[in-house]
């Protein structure tokens, strides 16, 4: 990324809040019928200083991309203490974003560059890039086709090997568009994404993509525990093999494992 982009990034993340908190004014209240609200089953530490943009959880670590130009990397991480075990630097150009593991390789997208990233999962080298001609935000896998969000209401159906569109989908709740899909993570056969920059996870029906319901997150960090601004909610991480669920956000000091609880 080029100096001047540097210099317009800030007030390019600042406008896109207040678009979105404008665009949310218009749009219906959620059903609360179909919201869940969290218990914190455990607490872990995290790396206050990452700006996390993607999450994933395999064999037994946390994987994260992070994101700003000259601070984006690719990370592996212990969970029960924070610790970063292995690590890559991306280019001082790009601005990293959400991750995903496919078989044996790990996959990042960056934000404004369309060129996204597959490296080794083993040993983080770099295997090949492939393009994009959205913005890069959030990505996962069903198990058969990448998903990826662009900040828009569509999410993207891609082939693992060639990474052409193969469908999209339209991310609506009651008849209203969900804008700034974010960071995503495939749960027991929904797609669950965070909606950037507000503290609530979307829960998305994969074929049509209905909401079929919200998960409110407030009140998981103090507010005074933030060390920027932009310390959204952005992180999503399941456990396939032991059911549990992860989430965090940019620059927090915690990583949450969390319960889901039907709202009252």
């Amino acid at each position: 990324m080029n100096r001047f982009l540097k210099l317009l990034l800030p007030g390019f993340i600042a406008i896109s809040a207040v678009v979105f908190i404008l665009f949310s004014l218009d749009s219906k209240s959620p059903d609360i019928s179909r919201t869940y609200t969290y218990k914190v089953i455990n607490t872990f530490p995290h790396d206050r200083k990452a700006f996390t943009q993607g999450l994933v959880f395999e064999d037994g670590v946390l994987y994260e991309g992070t994101g700003l130009p000259g601070r984006s990397t690719l990370r592996k991480v212990e969970l029960e203490t924070g610790n970063v075990m292995q690590t890559r630097k991306l280019s001082d150009e790009f601005f990293g974003e959400g991750i995903t593991i496919y078989g044996s390789n790990i996959i990042q997208l960056t934000f404004l560059s369309n060129i996204g990233f597959v490296y080794n999962k083993d040993t983080f080298e770099l295997v090949r890039e492939f393009n994009y001609p959205t913005q890069g935000w959030g990505i996962t896998h069903n198990g058969s086709h990448l998903i990826m969000s662009d900040g828009t209401p569509i999410l993207y159906f891609l082939d693992p090997e060639t990474f052409e569109r193969v469908s999209r989908i339209t991310v609506y709740d009651r008849d209203v568009l969900v804008w700034r899909l974010n960071e995503l993570e495939c749960v027991e056969g929904q797609i669950y994404a965070n909606v950037w920059p507000t503290e609530r996870i979307a829960r998305i029906e994969p074929e049509t993509g209905k909401v079929l319901g919200w998960i409110d997150m407030k009140g998981l960090v103090a507010r005074q525990d933030y060390a920027e601004y932009e310390a959204v909610l952005n992180g999503i991480a399941y456990d396939k093999e032991n059911g549990r669920l992860f989430v965090t956000g940019k620059f927090w000091p915690k990583l949450f494992e969390i319960k889901l609880i039907p709202a009252k």
